[in-house]
Parts: C-alpha cells; sequence; structure tokens
C-alpha cells in the first residue's frame, strides 16, 4: 500500500464505511498491478470465503476505483465480473497492466 490508499482508507474510516468494507478496500490495495485476484480469494483473505458476493457490493460502492484498484478483482472463473465504472473499462485498465487472466 503506498501513501496515498493509507491516508485514504483513513478518510474512508471517517467517512462512514463499514469495518468489513475498509478491510476489503485495504485487501484490494495489496494486489499488485499486472495481477488480478478473484473475489473469492479477496473473501478468504479478510476472513470469510463464504463472502465473495459480499465483496462485490463493497467493491461496487468503492468511491475511489482508480485509487483502490477493484479492477484487479474478477471472478473465479477468470471472467471480469463487474465495475463500477463499466467492464470495457475494467478491461482496458487490465490490458493496461500487463495482465495476462482477461478473457
Amino acid at each position: 500500500m503506498n501513501i496515498q490508499q493509507i491516508r485514504l482508507l483513513s478518510i474512508l474510516k471517517e467517512s462512514g464505511f463499514t469495518p468489513f468494507q475498509i478491510r476489503v478496500y485495504k485487501e484490494i490495495c495489496s494486489i499488485p498491478p499486472g495481477s488480478a485476484k478473484s473475489y473469492k480469494w479477496v473473501a478468504g483473505r479478510i476472513g470469510d470465503a463464504r463472502a465473495a458476493r459480499a465483496v462485490g457490493q463493497a467493491l461496487n460502492k468503492n468511491p475511489f476505483p482508480i485509487l483502490i484498484p477493484c479492477h484487479r478483482v474478477i471472478k473465479e472463473d477468470g471472467s471480469l465480473g463487474g465495475f463500477s465504472q463499466g467492464s470495457r473499462l475494467k478491461k482496458r485498465l487490465l490490458e493496461l497492466e500487463k495482465a495476462d487472466i482477461i478473457r
């Protein structure tokens, strides 16, 4: 996590985001450029492997989708899944980062 992301998470805490959302966003920030992880993987990393759908809902509410790179989270089958800014942009961001998982 970089300093901007640390500050951003602090702002989100003060803005009423839930502890679950903050944990999701913090975990997302650990996914390096050019990589992607599944919603289920994120759920497992924050302590509830059954919460993949809730992870997706939290990401849909991400107010800073570039700074908190939710485009790096995809479905377990390798398909893109949703993105608050549209699937075309999600795919493009992954392409720019040279992610090799794009379907």
